[in-house]
């Protein structure tokens, strides 16, 4: 039994890791036809025209999603204008913070560049989510699309505007710069960036902009960029990595319906099916498996587009996203930074959501916020691993004790066992002969307290804890860059020396000879020899801290096997003779001494016999007698 539940997990554990590997990631999105991308025209080098970033935006409650922007024709014939207030040059403007280093292109007054300083790429420079120069001719973060107005949308993206300042540092007070920009034709235009670099929200930005023409203000589309950055290239096939997909949470309009408050995902290869999401949402935008890009538009009604983007240097496929508000909204929230579940939640309580911890996460995140506690005492994610798997041990421990000894108790039934299915081994699967079979298991069971389910069922309830760690592991950024100790550098990448999957390994070989001789066939004993064989070479390539995971609960798992054993003692096993013996020996146990077969050879006269056998029984009821009476004299 317990070779089964241990085969079971084992499965399961399997199942669960090919699963994320080889169906979660999603298949390549066909580039479509005439859509540049990097390589081509309008590649890195090559100026950006603004008809190659024009669009035709709909506004919400519209059922047409919008162009693509490099879909539509430049305009032809604009007006020539004169800029009255514009930059004479084109340059880039820095902010930087303790957090985050951004650079805003003044052509445009857009993003370029946006650098988280506490985390590091595979080359050790900080992480980059704008991805600057990744299929150029796109809309960049915060460009600005005017609905229906593919002429006013390309001067705005050539438009040289006017820095409020040259370099902005960001202090303990929240900040702002702004871009203006007016010609002669009437155009004024300001754009401004709210910081907010408090340590519970350092990447927050706060984006807002007027759009005002002869005709009055115009109903603008804010636009992010081609996808995000943060996706990482050094890791193995073992490891689950989010590629970059739609998020968003809130409440849909659906065929004039409003649908239930939830998070929606998309992969995309999936975005077209559906592009466009209206409604009332907490946060939209795009993520990936540590980094997040969304908006906040909160209660205001507001509509997001989105769009799948193929680029040849990438071996994923990206999303692009742009978002419309209510007529005469003004300032727009944006969260672009890590997915960490403290800084989530100080932005926003729903914004953890963004998170996906799966279907357990009910579990993971109490976990979650356990391993972050610990951190705080030990300023070590190794050991706070360690000490999370201890308590975790701790507190499933009479689960596995009760485990362990209803397994010792199958044990010592085990001779019994066998000689009930040597009785039926001639029977066929199909006899009804062999129900009788079942009875007397049961009855054996049941004669001696034993329940074959309390084996397994004690460790099939420590299941969802394990998966749950598993996928915690998995998706905390926290161990992004982490170190451990010696030769172990960053928790969320293989151990580069193999040294713990080694020792993990030999911990399963170890654990596996103290476990209780079960009445496993021959095909189960061989695999369960080759299951610590198949395991390490697994954990060869898994992230360091689900390995130190695996390797302290085997540990622990070992001292919990010898105490128990120590405290039950040797197992008590019964012997069981053989079915011919017992049958003798019941026999002669029902048959009287009187009715013994007689001995010697068979005289004639059968009437004779009888009347001799009983005569013979009286001489000798008396010759017993007189042997007490003299007895007595005596």
């Amino acid at each position: 039994m317990e070779r089964r539940v241990l085969l079971a997990v084992t499965l399961s554990f399997l199942v669960l890791v090919l699963y994320q590997q080889w169906i979660g990631p999603p298949p390549a999105v066909e580039s479509v036809p005439g859509e540049p991308v990097a390589g081509t025209a309008g590649s890195p080098g090559v100026p950006e025209t603004s008809a190659a970033r024009t669009a035709a935006v709909e506004m919400p409650g519209t059922a047409a999603p919008p162009a693509a922007v490099a879909d539509l024709p430049p305009p032809a014939g604009l007006p020539a204008v004169a800029p009255v207030v514009a930059d004479d040059r084109q340059r880039t403007v820095v902010v930087e913070s303790d957090f985050v280093l951004a650079e805003f292109d003044n052509r445009g007054a857009e993003l370029v560049s946006w650098k988280l300083k506490h985390y590091a790429d595979e080359n050790g420079d900080p992480v980059e989510l704008a991805m600057p120069g990744v299929a150029a001719g796109r809309p960049r973060p915060f460009s600005l699309l005017v609905p229906g107005r593919p002429d006013l949308t390309a001067r705005l993206d050539d438009a040289l505007f006017r820095p409020s300042a040259d370099r902005l540092r960001l202090g303990p007070e929240a900040e702002a710069i702004a871009f203006d920009y007016e010609d002669s034709s009437g155009l004024r235009v300001r754009k401004t960036f709210r910081f907010q670099p408090s340590p519970d929200q350092p990447y927050v930005l706060e984006f807002d902009a007027a759009v005002t023409t002869a005709e009055g203000i115009q109903p603008l589309t804010t636009a992010w960029g081609p996808g995000l950055g943060g996706v990482r290239a050094d890791t193995s096939w073992f490891v689950f990595q989010q590629l970059p997909a739609t998020v968003l949470y809130g409440r849909p309009i659906e065929d004039g319906l409003a649908q239930d408050v939830d998070v929606y995902r998309t992969l995309p290869a999936d975005v077209p099916e559906r592009p466009s999401y209206e409604g009332q949402f907490d946060f939209a935008g795009i993520d990936n498996h540590y980094f997040l890009s969304v908006a906040l538009p909160g209660p205001q009604a507001s509509r997001v587009d989105y769009r799948p983007l193929s680029v040849i240097e990438l071996e994923h496929d990206l999303v692009e996203y742009e978002i419309t508000l209510e007529a005469g909204a003004r300032g727009l929230p944006f969260f672009i930074g890590p997915k960490d579940f403290d800084l989530l939640a100080a932005v926003h309580p729903d914004l953890v959501r963004a998170i996906d911890f799966g279907f357990l996460s009910v579990i993971v995140v109490p976990l979650h916020r356990t391993l972050k506690w610990i951190h705080g005492f030990v300023g070590n994610y190794g050991w706070s691993i360690i000490l999370l798997t201890v308590l975790i041990n701790i507190v499933i421990f009479p689960l596995r004790h009760k485990s362990v000894v209803s397994m010792r108790k199958m044990q010592e039934l085990q001779p019994e066992m066998k000689a009930i299915q040597a009785r039926y081994s001639g029977l066929k699967a199909t006899d009804p002969a062999r129900q009788k079979m079942n009875q007397e298991v049961m009855e054996l069971y049941r004669r001696h307290g034993a329940n074959p389910a309390s084996g397994c069922l004690p460790m099939l309830l420590t299941m969802p804890i394990l998966i749950a760690f598993y996928r915690l592991l998995s998706m905390a950024v926290e161990l992004r860059g982490a170190p451990f100790m010696g030769w172990i550098e960053d928790l969320s990448v293989q151990d580069p020396f193999y040294v713990t999957p080694l020792i993990m390994g030999a911990s399963m070989v170890y654990q596996q000879r103290l476990q209780p001789a079960g009445a496993a066939s021959p095909e189960q004993q061989r695999i369960m020899t080759l299951m610590p064989v198949l395991f390490t070479v697994m954990f060869l390539w898994a992230p360091s801290g689900l390995v130190i995971y695996w390797l302290t609960s085997n540990l622990l798992g070992i001292g919990q096997t010898v105490v128990t054993n120590r405290i039950a003692g040797p197992p008590r096993l019964k012997q069981v003779r053989p079915p011919a013996e017992r049958q003798v020996k019941k026999v002669a146990a029902e048959t009287p001494a009187a009715e013994a077969p007689a001995t010697g050879p068979p005289r004639e006269g059968g009437g004779d016999r009888q009347a001799r056998g009983r005569s013979g029984s009286k001489a000798a009821r008396a010759g017993r007698g007189s042997r007490r009476s003299r007895g007595k004299g005596r």
